[in-house]
């Protein structure tokens, strides 16, 4: 068995001091943690990634199931329940790696993609987190601060909101690790109390008994199918971070319980808060067509000085949420093989996360791609699911093959290191998956689910399964790649 030691003397170690330290940037990039700076608890995950769910985006995906999709609230919550159960979980199992390896997710994703292929979805989650969440929840961010700003007489333009958001989650991720998750825990008590009294007052003028209006293109099943797979893109959009804020725990910590309060955090952060959204749909008086600005809407349902609150909370959540997702996203965009000439691998991390606010930043002046009526926030969700289901099937399947054995890891970062099975499993999975289930309404419709709409969308769904199923047989007709000769296990 290898031990951290052994392993240290086969991979890049992570430059610098850094320990429990906060104020401070993190050095170094996407390398191996040293024993020597390991440190934290398995609950400090439940508090990361708490936090950054109570926000506005999250409320919004339980109005799109009765605003958007037409279901009734129960129809809502059950579709709600499953679909974050189940990006959840996986969740727990990818967290629980983070420990043993050492690594970030996406430097992990190489052992089954290889040095070359894992550009396929360390790029896609680059795009996903610095650009598309970076934008809707600095959007959402900016939009709060403006109505704050009218209580005071102060009328504050969007691109001065927006850079006060985004110059603020850009200063989280550039300091690193320690300090995300120092602020997660510190926020969690203005956001925890504030969402869960304003969750009150819209569950108390909730109706429960709304009945399912369902759209004529999809039908009720499938509308509910549509919400399932949104409500998994939106916890699963989390997988490709969960091993970035769990590397730094001790190899010997309790793993099930690191992935159980990873998980937790996401799972009751989801719930809660998109029933509470399910719930503000139901709420008389509330309106959701496209000029409707969706925020407001909660004004219907509580006090002013709760509403104001939460307008605060909704900028603050913004910041929780992109604060992970600039950092994870810079470090996969790192993870792609980037090296900039005279740049230390601490410098050029938090180059790319201000490069990422920048970019961001200007898209966002540009699109403004808040989540509302009208916004297709609901087809961003989709298209999360489409990609991450296909890249959980490699990493997953080809850990069961392994049975968690990555010999001494040196293959995380050697460039020769390549592997066909994996990016030419999921390259076809996408392919098959979204080129004939997809059902993202007026973008795209695959010929499957136009013929039979009442199936709404179960790309995500076929897409893990094809990929699962092609990446074992690709393995199994090349069983000499699959496991690294000659080389000792690695930590259980």
């Amino acid at each position: 068995m290898q031990t951290v030691q052994e392993v240290e003397k086969h991979v890049p170690v992570r430059e610098g001091d850094y320990g429990e330290r906060v104020a401070t940037v993190e050095p170094g990039g996407v390398e191996y943690i040293a024993l020597k700076e390991r440190h934290g608890k398995p609950i400090d995950l439940f508090w990361t990634w708490l936090s950054p769910n109570l926000e506005f985006a999250t409320v919004f995906v339980g109005v799109l199931g009765v605003a958007v999709f037409g279901l009734s609230f129960w129809e809502t919550a059950l579709a709600i329940l499953i679909g974050s159960a189940l990006g959840s979980a996986t969740h727990f199992i990818l967290s629980s790696w983070g420990p043993k390896f050492g690594v970030p997710m996406m430097v992990e994703s190489r052992g089954a993609f290889g040095f070359l292929g894992n550009i396929l979805p360390a790029g896609l989650n680059a795009f996903t987190g610095t650009i598309g969440w970076f934008i809707v929840n600095s959007v959402s961010g900016a939009f709060a601060l403006q109505a704050l700003g009218g209580l005071i007489n102060l009328n504050l333009p969007f691109a001065i909101a927006f850079l006060v958001i985004v110059v603020a989650q850009v200063a989280i991720a550039t300091l690193g690790h320690n300090f995300i998750h120092v602020f997660e825990r510190w926020a969690l008590p203005l956001l925890g109390i504030v969402f869960a009294l304003a969750t009150i007052f819209i569950f108390s003028k909730a109706n429960f008994g709304f009945p399912a209006k369902p759209i004529p293109v999809v039908g009720e099943f499938g509308g509910f199918m549509l919400l399932f797979t949104a409500t998994f893109g939106y916890a699963a959009g989390w997988n490709p971070y969960a091993a970035d804020y769990t590397r730094y725990l001790p190899p010997t910590v309790n793993r099930t319980m690191v992935g159980f309060w990873a998980a937790a955090g996401v799972f009751v952060s989801c719930v809660v808060i998109e029933l509470a959204g399910a719930a503000l749909a139901t709420v008389s008086g509330t309106k959701w067509g496209p000029t409707d600005i969706p925020t407001v809407q909660l004004h219907v349902a509580m006090p002013d000085l709760l509403y104001y609150l939460t307008l605060l909370c909704i900028a603050v959540g913004a910041v929780c949420a992109n604060a992970i997702n600039i950092y994870s996203g810079t470090m996969s965009l790192v993870a792609l093989g980037i090296r900039e000439m005279g740049l230390t691998l601490r410098q050029r991390r938090a180059l790319l996360a201000v490069t990422a606010g920048v970019l961001g930043y200007i898209i966002g002046l540009v699109g403004q791609a808040n989540v509302g009526p009208g916004s297709k926030y609901e087809y961003f969700l989709l298209l999360i699911s489409y990609w991450i289901g296909p890249w959980l099937a490699v990493v997953l399947t080809d850990y069961w093959i392994r049975r968690g054995d990555y010999g001494d890891e040196s293959m995380f970062y050697d460039t020769k290191y390549q592997r066909w099975q994996g990016v030419a499993a999921m390259g076809i999975g996408l392919i098959v998956s979204v080129g004939l289930f997809a059902n993202v309404f007026s973008i795209y419709t695959g010929p499957i689910p136009q013929n039979n709409p009442g199936i709404g969308d179960i790309t995500f769904i076929v897409g893990f399964v094809l990929t699962g199923v092609l990446y074992y047989a690709f393995n199994m007709m090349s069983r000499r790649a699959t496991s690294p000769a000659g080389m000792a296990g690695s930590r259980a």
